[in-house]
């Protein structure tokens, strides 16, 4: 009799023991599902700090240099020699002067100096970026046609900011005998490939591509889709992005200046797209007077965020197979009509950039038929134009039916060889991961 007893006390906690081992497991298959839709959510959120983030078509964009280089070789890239592996390798290199200014302003615009071969620009629009106000707030890309030692060595001398340099890596001047350079089997001219046995498409006007024109239209696709998709400073960057060339004198009040207009832009002109730092017609420094300006976008000192450039993004074959070698004439006569309604900036009544160049970016230094401008500049700045000069308060006046190239022009030619179109192409696949 005392044996049933016993049985009873040994079952009792044996039961008590599997039903929390029950509740122990059942604890654990939830906790496990809360990490999982947690981790899910957290790859397709839209913040700043997630390392995921995907385009308008739903494809990821590759969030490491390796998987950057497995796509690369898919997309049959040119084959690129020695001196472009070393750019692909420099473009890995971290922001300079981290020392003096480790970390960036919260609602920072990122400043993006494109440049070719112009020395003797480059040092004035530096020149002029040092005492732009709040400039030590942000970080400064200077984007490269190609690799210039002198240029280089320039911007290595900035200490005013934070800095960092990426070099094309496909650029025409980058490959001396090959694609997209010249190679010995490329058309000149108006040679018929039949009659010379010669490689490439004339382009409209029966002329074949020439490098140095090319170039301009790939560095600025190029570039663009890199600061956008590729650069792991930028990629995140949820705010704008200002674009400036190497002939464009920055005045003290430009980021401030900037700062007012994207600030203001969703509330005083939501059909605008972008912010500019001058007029559409860089020969006019501003109307004057006390009112906002909403115009025809311009390319002195043009600003807009992620949003405008998904929708630029997503015209890449309208960008790429337009018969036009200049970036700025594609995007007035293709890619912004297709936008389906006006495309807009808002700026200021008074410039805070100007165009001062005389020498194209596609004249540089060559040998024959060189440009030869010196780079001195006397530029008029009144007090004005030293401090932040945009009033919240002003009302906008809107600018229709400007003059200028639109919808319906056919372009200038220089850009009819498939091959140019085709590396267009490859430049906003490279960052995207189907």
């Amino acid at each position: 009799m005392a044996f049933v007893p016993l049985m009873a006390n040994t079952k009792k906690p044996h039961i008590k023991n599997g039903s929390f081992c029950r509740f122990i497991f059942a604890l654990v298959l939830v906790v496990l599902l809360f990490v999982c839709v947690s981790f899910s959510s957290f790859r397709t959120s839209s913040s700043p700090n997630s390392e995921s983030r995907y385009d308008e078509n739903g494809h990821e964009l590759l969030s490491s240099v390796s998987a950057l280089i497995r796509l690369t070789k898919n997309l049959k890239l040119p084959k690129q020699n020695q001196l472009s592996k070393f750019l692909d390798e420099r473009n890995q290199l971290p922001p300079r002067n981290l020392d003096l200014y480790p970390s960036l302003a919260k609602d920072h615009i990122v400043i993006v100096l494109y440049v070719h071969n112009r020395p003797q620009y480059l040092k004035v629009v530096i020149d002029s970026l040092s005492h732009v106000e709040g400039i030590n707030e942000t970080l400064l890309l200077v984007s490269h046609d190609g690799y210039f030692k002198e240029m280089n060595e320039i911007v290595e001398g900035i200490r005013f900011c934070q800095v960092k340099q990426i070099f094309a890596p496909y650029s025409p001047h980058v490959f001396a005998d090959s694609f997209p350079g010249v190679s010995l089997k490329d058309c000149k001219d108006k040679d018929d490939p039949v009659e010379k046995n010669c490689e490439g498409n004339p382009d409209q006007y029966g002329n074949h591509r020439a490098p140095k024109i090319v170039s301009l239209k790939h560095h600025w696709w190029w570039m663009m889709n890199t600061v956008w998709d590729g650069m792991k400073e930028t990629r995140q960057h949820s705010g704008h992005v200002v674009f400036i060339e190497e002939d464009h004198f920055i005045f003290p009040n430009a980021y401030r200046n900037l700062q007012m207009l994207t600030n203001l832009k969703s509330d005083k002109c939501p059909d605008c797209y972008a912010a500019n730092l001058a007029p559409c017609n860089i020969k006019s420094r501003g109307e004057g007077g006390e009112h906002l300006i909403a115009e025809k976008m311009g390319n002195v000192g043009y600003s807009f965020n992620r949003t405008v450039w998904r929708k630029i993004h997503k015209k890449a074959r309208e960008f790429c197979y337009f018969d036009e070698y200049n970036w700025d004439i594609t995007m007035w006569s293709t890619v912004f009509p297709s936008f389906g309604s006006p495309v807009y900036t808002l700026r200021g009544p008074r410039s805070s950039a100007v165009h001062f160049g005389k020498c194209g970016l596609h004249q540089g230094q060559g040998k024959k038929h060189a440009c030869i401008d010196l780079g001195r500049v006397n530029i008029a700045r009144e007090p004005e134009d030293e401090v932040q000069n945009i009033k919240p308060d002003w009302q906008v006046r809107v600018y229709t039916h400007q003059a200028g190239y639109r919808a319906g022009f056919k372009g200038w030619g220089g850009w009819g060889d498939e091959r140019d179109r085709q590396l267009c192409l490859m430049f906003a696949s490279m960052y995207h991961k189907k």
